[in-house]
């Protein structure tokens, strides 16, 4: 991990292409948002906020091992929404 900066990209970059998934889904399939659509819309905003406070908390020791963990969670919570994308009918 580089630095703060780098993570908050990551963060930034690797839900906003979760979210344009989702939306791409919807116009490719029912041209309108179904409940588990949406449903993993807000669950990747929700990750977004909790993972960006994360990075912000400035009462942290030691930083490298807390980036670490924010970034392992963003891989673990990115792919189950990815999951659930491959999942929607």
């Amino acid at each position: 991990m580089a630095n703060k900066r780098d993570l908050k990209k990551d963060i930034n970059y690797v839900l906003g292409d979760i979210i344009e998934a989702v939306y791409v889904w919807e116009l490719t399939n029912s041209q309108k948002p179904t409940k588990e659509s949406e449903a993993i819309i807000d669950d990747a905003i929700a990750t977004f906020d909790e993972l960006i406070v994360r990075v912000n908390d400035r009462k942290v020791e030691d930083k490298k091992t807390h980036f670490k963990a924010i970034n392992a969670d963003l891989e673990t919570k990115g792919r189950a929404l990815i999951e659930r994308i491959n999942k929607l009918k």
